[in-house]
């Protein structure tokens, strides 16, 4: 089973958190829903949980509510730990480049400050 985990800057901020609060309740709840649902099977279907193309090992969580299309980029620490770092919501068909950047950016800040070169 896979466990998720929300990335934090060195400062202690967290993007993930705070895209999360930005979201209304049921918003909210449908996003937190999601994470339960890849942490609770072996296999989570690829509607909600997929690795993305031409990006350096991240994986996104899928979510959709009324209409609107969350993402929270990851990606995995050891086989186990996943490690959301990103999040948004997305207007287009492909995953723009500059939210992929933002979240290989945190992941080489995250492996960095645990000393791991990645």
């Amino acid at each position: 089973m896979i466990e998720v985990d929300f990335y934090e800057t060195e400062k202690g901020k967290c993007p993930v958190a705070d895209f999360l609060d930005s979201l209304n309740g049921d918003q909210a709840q449908k996003v937190a829903w999601v994470i339960e649902l890849i942490q609770s099977i072996e296999r989570p279907p690829g509607k909600f949980f997929k690795k993305l193309v031409n990006a350096d090992n991240l994986w996104e969580i899928r979510v959709e509510y009324q209409g609107n299309i969350f993402r929270l980029l990851s990606f995995f620490d050891g086989g186990k730990l996943l490690v959301a770092n990103h999040g948004f919501v997305k207007k287009t068909q492909k995953t723009p480049k500059k939210e992929i950047k933002v979240a290989e950016e945190r992941k080489l800040d995250y492996f960095n400050r645990k000393g791991i070169s990645k």
